[in-house]
């Protein structure tokens, strides 16, 4: 296993700038009202959340070594504008580093007119079989 701070070798293919992108055109289900974050109709926060998420997954994840996927562990983001419904959102994720099997972006949304929001997103690689056998144990009541 690497050193703290190493990358390690399966991962050698993620590197900084890196980067992917996720959009979608906002309608009313994508509304704060729909997801119960506001009231007001226009692109609910955790809505642009998962644009971020699906930019970082278009950034890395079929870089990834059989068998291991990516797990969203930390975000850091604003939401500064308001988007109507009808209008196109796009959120972009550029790898920043790679410390051992965390994953750091720069992650940004726009609409037409403007930024809507941004910051910063970690992701942790893990092997599917680890992590789901750790749930499981969870499931069945133990730790």
């Amino acid at each position: 296993m690497p050193a703290t701070g190493q990358i390690s070798p399966t991962l050698a293919r993620i590197t900084p700038g890196l980067t992917g992108t996720a959009e979608l055109v906002v309608a009313a289900e994508h509304t704060a009202p729909f997801v119960g974050s506001g009231r007001i109709a226009v692109l609910a926060t955790p809505v642009m959340i998962n644009l971020f998420e699906a930019a970082a997954l278009a950034a890395v994840e079929h870089l990834l070594p059989a068998g291991h996927q990516s797990l969203g562990i930390h975000l850091d983001v604003g939401h500064t504008a308001a988007t109507p419904v009808g209008l196109r959102v796009t959120a972009s994720a550029e790898v920043l580093r790679l410390e051992r099997r965390t994953i750091t972006f720069r992650v940004e949304a726009r609409d037409p007119f403007e930024v809507i929001g941004g910051g910063t997103h970690q992701r942790i690689v893990v092997s599917v079989e680890r992590f789901d056998a750790r749930v499981q144990r969870k499931v069945a009541g133990r730790q």
